[in-house]
């Protein structure tokens, strides 16, 4: 086993761990802070694959943009930052919740292996390289990257709008 393979093991499971805490933790900031660990540990698992590109890509995006506008949301909207009992699911939700989710990865997990079996993939040197990444970024996904920052943007603009006293104080 080499140390890029550990390296590999030990940022997957912090990605895993990070993402099953942001899923469960009963607090809503503490679930966004997680999810930044999450996202940052999957930004590593592209450095050690070489994407570099796809690991910077990653971290602007998600961690730079995504995360930080929810913990803004969160922060404009004035969300409660304690759990709510109000708002816990019971039991048997958590049950149902548990039972879909193991159904689900054993569904995905039976069609992957049916589908892809033993085969195995040969890894391309230039295939995550800068130059092709960009020419397939800036020709044909440009718009989509445009309309995704619009959208980030409105949905900025409606936080700033829902957290705005309009004259209720002055009464």
């Amino acid at each position: 086993m080499t140390g890029l393979e550990i390296v590999f093991i030990a940022l997957a499971v912090l990605t895993g761990a990070a993402g099953l805490l942001s899923v469960t933790s009963p607090r809503v900031l503490h679930s966004a802070l997680w999810l930044v660990v999450a996202l940052g540990g999957l930004a590593g698992v592209y450095l050690v694959l070489g994407a570099e590109v796809v690991a910077l890509v990653q971290l602007l995006v998600y961690v730079g943009a995504v995360v930080v506008l929810v913990v803004f949301a969160l922060m404009l909207t004035r969300a409660p930052v304690a759990p709510s009992a109000r708002l816990d699911a019971g039991p048997t939700q958590r049950l149902a919740a548990l039972v879909a989710g193991v159904a689900t990865t054993a569904l995905i997990a039976g069609v992957l292996i049916y589908a892809v079996g033993s085969a195995t993939v040969e890894v391309e040197a230039n295939r995550g390289n800068a130059g092709a990444l960009g020419t397939a970024v800036f020709a044909g996904w440009v718009l989509p990257f445009e309309l995704l920052s619009v959208l980030l943007l409105a949905a900025l603009v409606g936080a700033l709008a829902i957290s705005r006293d309009t004259g209720r104080d002055e009464k």
